[in-house]
């Protein structure tokens, strides 16, 4: 399945998906669901990064992964069963909707796409926008094994190491919320701004192909907090390549457990 829906796709079959909205703010965290509240995609359902698809922050960093039942619990209570397609967006690129569809991806549900151009393009194209809020009719998502493709940070050595953020904050120069400046030692850094257009939509594959051509096979993503680190996963699925694993904890867990950090510029 293409991991990305276009505007027009989604209006027109509109009725067949299941859309969560995923609009969410680093410093105003109430701001993603009044954003939502304001105007959304009809019948799309508001998801919270921080409580819905992320267990509490601590040593393992900022957005952990949440148990797997109480994960499985959380797609029950959005109305999301195995069968569901579920189309998730925001307004910032994809970049907090591709945590959504990672996970997932993670747990073998492969009926999830991410807007491609997220609200904003809804918007453009004049498509109904919905206010308030939507309650979705709960349903049972049996909890499965476990995320698959996740790696830990004793599991990196070795591995190609691909940071997700801004190049300012791989660098060292500015680092607003983790505990140390820089990167993980040996990671090259691909920022979600190298995936996206001047429009906010991704770049086409062939272009995809050539952002990501010199990462080797067996890379493993990584960001601030485990959440831009998916758009990068997602980059790389559209360019045609497989699934990469990811490091949830992130550089949010390793500058918090205090370990080795490289500044300047590797790439």
């Amino acid at each position: 399945m293409d991991p990305l829906i276009g505007s027009e796709e989604l209006a027109s079959n509109l009725e067949h998906y299941r859309v969560f909205d995923l609009r969410w703010d680093l410093v105003d965290r109430a701001k993603g669901r009044a954003s939502y509240e304001a105007g959304h995609i009809p019948g799309a359902v508001f998801v919270d990064l921080d409580t819905d698809l992320a267990a509490p922050p601590g040593m393992s960093g900022r957005h952990p992964l949440p148990d797997i039942v109480d994960f499985a619990a959380t797609l029950g209570r959005l109305g999301i069963d195995p069968d569901t397609h579920v189309v998730t967006y925001d307004d910032v690129g994809g970049r907090v909707a591709a945590r959504l569809w990672w996970m997932l991806r993670s747990i073998g549900h492969e009926a999830v796409e991410v807007l491609d151009g997220g609200f904003q393009a809804w918007v453009d194209a004049g498509h109904d926008i919905g206010i308030g809020s939507v309650m979705p009719a709960p349903t049972v998502y049996p909890v499965p094994d476990g995320f698959s493709g996740v790696v830990t940070k004793d599991q990196l050595q070795g591995r190609v190491l691909i940071d997700a953020r801004a190049g300012n904050r791989y660098r060292g120069e500015v680092e607003p919320v983790d505990p140390k400046a820089g990167h993980i030692p040996g990671a090259i850094n691909i920022p979600n701004e190298s995936n996206l257009g001047p429009d906010g939509r991704f770049l086409d594959p062939d272009t995809l192909a050539t952002v990501y051509g010199d990462v080797g096979e067996g890379a493993v993503v990584y960001c601030g907090s485990g959440v831009n680190a998916c758009h990068d996963a997602l980059a790389m699925v559209v360019a045609g390549r497989d699934l990469p694993d990811v490091y949830v904890g992130s550089f949010s867990e390793w500058s918090r457990n205090d370990l080795p950090v490289a500044t300047g510029a590797d790439r």
